[in-house]
């Protein structure tokens, strides 16, 4: 009987189908073990090997595994049902199987052993990232990294072809090498003619004036013997298009998102600081980070990533509320201070004095009145 790959979709013509996983219980005592009979089947329709979710049954259960993968069995120590596999390996789908962005289970594996990451690339949606390396069967993908199946294929192809020309070769060629005439010359009088391009200042200065405007531009200039600040100078040129351009301000905002998921180890922990030198240097507004700030966004990095971003911006987007505050405050304090100035006009001064003048409180009223004193 086929389940579905992503159980938690409950459409009986969903596209991707597994074999529900059969548990057989053999041994007694302490030498009792679980054998997964169809462990090869199940792996082969999530397009992992048969050893990852076996493993990640022991990682979790914290037993010991055992791979025979000449006789096709997959072991996990200890009594186990079936039904509680079938949960754990939802599991081991959802965050070794599933696509983060389109939850469909076209997704291949890249292991990089220089860097000790994996990365997870989407065959539906395009979708490129990595995994999170935290749980313990990453150390054990990191090791025992996957088979590139297309990489075999080609390899396969390549033997065949190589077989065929050999063949092809043997038989052909012997037959052929009598009838195969060497070329004749074109001109007997051929002296090496050189085929070089010239090298002088005027085939030069002809080919630049062939080059046009655009491809000037892609050359190699005297830029990078500059100075550290002169460079800096120069980029700042590049993007100060962002001045009082909101739009053109949320793009940027962007691309330092995508900026800080190719480099999330150097740059997430310096979010906030480089959210402030950005802020410092007017490339990005007070009210286009406020906005940005509410709400996360998938446009340009994955949901999880964003939240990451947006989290470690806290501490910045709370000092500009706070000060944004300040700002507010001192203005009315302002205002209330020019409703308590009176001007003061002297017939004998040649200046305008300013006084300040406190309202005085109206004494109450007495109770008693003397009629006679009106």
């Amino acid at each position: 009987m086929s389940v579905n790959v992503n159980r938690s979709v409950s459409d009986q013509f969903y596209r991707y189908k597994m074999p529900r996983l059969i548990a057989k219980v053999e041994g007694k005592g302490n030498g009792i073990k679980t054998v997964i009979v169809n462990m090869v089947d199940v792996a082969k329709a999530l397009n992992r090997p048969p050893t990852y979710p076996t493993k990640f049954f022991g990682c979790e259960l914290g037993a010991q595994t055992q791979f025979d993968s000449k006789n096709d069995r997959y072991i996990v120590n200890g009594s186990h049902e079936a039904n509680k596999l079938q949960d754990m390996l939802d599991g081991f789908i959802r965050k070794f199987v599933l696509c983060p962005e389109c939850d469909n289970p076209e997704t291949d594996l890249h292991i990089n052993p220089k860097k000790q990451t994996i990365g997870n690339s989407c065959k539906a949606c395009g979708y490129r990232g990595m995994l999170d390396t935290r749980h313990k069967l990453c150390t054990f993908i990191l090791k025992n990294p996957p088979e590139n199946e297309s990489g075999s294929v080609k390899k396969e192809k390549e033997k065949k072809n190589r077989k065929k020309d050999k063949e092809n070769g043997s038989g052909g060629e012997a037959a052929n090498r009598d009838d195969i005439d060497a070329p004749d010359a074109v001109d007997g009088d051929d002296d090496d003619e050189d085929w070089a391009e010239e090298t002088t200042e005027e085939a030069q200065r002809r080919r630049m004036e062939e080059i046009s405007e655009h491809a000037k531009n892609l050359t190699l200039s005297e830029d990078l013997e500059k100075t550290l600040e002169e460079r800096v100078n120069m980029f700042y040129n590049f993007v100060k298009f962002c001045h009082n351009n909101k739009k053109a301000q949320k793009y940027l905002l962007g691309g330092f998102e995508c900026l800080v998921k190719l480099y999330q180890i150097q740059l997430l922990p310096r979010v906030p600081i480089i959210l402030k030198d950005l802020y410092d240097a007017d490339m990005l507004e007070e009210d286009v980070i406020l906005a940005w700030a509410e709400k996360v966004s998938k446009k340009y990095v994955s949901k999880e990533l964003a939240k990451e971003i947006h989290s470690k911006a806290e501490p910045f987007v709370k000092w500009l509320k706070e000060a944004e505050e300040e700002s507010e405050g001192s203005e009315e304090e302002e205002e209330e201070d020019e409703d308590n100035v009176e001007v003061v006009y002297s017939s004998s001064a040649r200046e305008l004095k300013m006084e300040t003048v406190t309202p005085v409180k109206q004494e109450k009223e007495e109770d008693d009145i003397d009629i006679d004193a009106i």
